[in-house]
Parts: structure tokens; sequence; C-alpha cells
């Protein structure tokens, strides 16, 4: 029970954002209206994302210091979540750009740069997949990881503020401070952004564990 604490806290997280991003009054902003609830799952999916893909970048980085396979397990599993966050990212993004810009797809450098960014990371996933040597997929990976990285945060966070963007504190638009994300956007947003993070970890310790099953069994 004690180690399953923060479990039982990630599920009771996710059953509040879930009841309270549907049902709670949320306040009346020009254009976006009823969608700004899509604040409390696309945005905490973006912070899950680059949280959970820091994560394997350091796991990777200690491999190439220490060459432990459990490293390796940890940053390929952290990879994995992280690039489902983005996925669900972009697809709630996509839900959110409908209503409020009229268009699923309206090529917003942000829009652009995160489509580019996963492009990046499943380049990764069939590099390792390409490799048959665990010493040398492990090694190489963690390489491209890094670089990965790096390529991905300039895509989302720099290159997107050089030019013209319809996202909120991009191109000259206000952030959302701006537009008002007051009590009854924090009481849920604050709350669905550690919600989702902790689902991240768990989902990815959980695939380190079975992983570690597979590898004794072979």
């Amino acid at each position: 029970m004690r180690k399953s604490w923060w479990k039982i806290l990630t599920i009771l997280l996710l059953l509040y954002v879930v009841v309270g991003g549907l049902l709670f009054e949320v306040p009346r902003l020009v254009i976006l209206n009823e969608t700004i609830r899509a604040l409390y799952f696309h945005v905490p999916m973006w912070f899950g994302m680059i949280l959970m893909l820091g994560v394997s970048v350091a796991y990777s980085i200690l491999y190439l210091l220490r060459s432990g396979k459990v490293y390796d397990d940890f940053a390929i599993e952290f990879a994995n979540v992280g690039v489902i966050f983005g996925i669900l990212g972009i697809l709630t993004g996509m839900l959110w750009a409908q209503f409020t810009w009229g268009d699923w797809w309206s090529g917003d450098p942000k829009q652009n740069g995160a489509a580019i960014g996963l492009l990046i990371y499943f380049a990764y996933f069939i590099l390792r997949g390409s490799l048959d040597n665990d010493e040398q997929r492990a090694r190489i990976s963690a390489v491209y990881n890094i670089f990965a990285f790096f390529a991905l945060i300039p895509l989302l966070f720099i290159l997107p503020r050089l030019t013209d963007s319809l996202h909120p504190g991009n191109g000259g638009n206000p952030g959302f401070n701006a537009y008002d994300l007051d009590s009854r956007l924090r009481m849920v947003f604050y709350p669905a952004v550690i919600g989702w993070i902790m689902l991240g970890v768990w989902i990815a310790t959980l695939r380190v564990r079975i992983r570690k099953l597979e590898q004794i069994i072979d």
C-alpha cells in the first residue's frame, strides 16, 4: 500500500480532471468559449511529453556514462510514453483548432514544429529496430536520443516565436494569463498537469518492468 499511494493519487486526480474538465464552470472567453476545456487535456499532454522525453534523455546520458542495460530500458520506455503524449497533444490540439481557428490543420508554426519533432522521434524508433546488436543499438540510440531532444526544443519553443503564430504566447499573441486563466481554470488545470505526468511515469515504469520480465524469460 505504501508503494501504491501515488498510483491511487494518479487515478483520483485524473477522475477529478475528467469530471471537472467536462462539468465545472469555465469563463466565457472571446472565441474560445467552451473550447477552453481542451486546456485541461491538450496543454498537460505537451508538458508530459517534454518531461517524459527529458527523462529519456537523462537515462540515455547515464547509459553513455555507465553502460547499464537498465538505463537503456528506461530511455526507450520514457521515449515511448513521451511520443504517445505528443500524438495525443497534436490530436487534442487539432480538435481545439477546428473550433477556434476553423481548421484541423492550419500550418501554424507550432503545429508544424510538433509534427517534425515527432517524425524525428519516429526515426529514433526505426533506428533502434534496424540494429541487431544490443550494445550497439543502445549506444547509437542514446546519441540519437540526445540529438532528437535538443532538436525538439527549438522546434516547439524558439522557432514559433520568431514568426506569426496563432498559439497563445507566440508571434505577438498574448499568453493564457492575459486570457484570464482564473481560479476556475487553475483548480482543474494544475491537477491535470500533475495527474497526466504521473500517469506517464506509471506507464513507463510498468513497461520497464515488463521489459525486464521478457529479458529474464529470453
